[in-house]
């Protein structure tokens, strides 16, 4: 099954959103977190690409099955790299923040499988299958 799960979120500008970290005339009340994205099953990256030509700052990741099925994870800021082997839950990056792109999208990321053919199934019937 697909899976989201939060670590700490990294520093930018405003922190790293650490327990009693300074914000203005107070402290922060708790911890931020930033979603994972996991794999749904065993495989080798076999690409990182970019889902849209005119903003290269949204990814995606492949992994490739050893059926040969291509599960492809949109809008993660990948932290796997082209020839790793991943692991069924393994972390393959951050969502990335769809509303930059599409303002008041619900987040999300998007998860779409092609078969050894290249053809697009149905990712709840690949799921299933897992």
């Amino acid at each position: 099954m697909l899976k989201l799960s939060a670590v700490q979120r990294v520093q930018d500008d405003y922190g790293n959103g650490e327990y009693q970290a300074p914000r203005g005339n107070h402290k922060h009340r708790g911890v931020d977190f930033a979603p994972q994205v996991h794999a749904v099953c065993a495989g080798k990256v076999t690409k990182l690409g970019y889902p849209y030509a005119d903003d290269l700052s949204f990814r995606y990741a492949q992994v490739t099955d050893s059926d040969g099925f291509n599960a492809r994870y949109f809008y993660v800021e990948p932290s796997v790299e082209v020839g790793d082997k991943v692991n069924a839950g393994q972390v393959l990056g951050l969502m990335q923040d769809l509303g930059k792109r599409y303002p008041n999208i619900t987040p999300h990321f998007h998860f779409e499988v092609k078969d050894k053919n290249g053809i697009i199934i149905n990712p709840h019937d690949y799921l299933e299958s897992l």
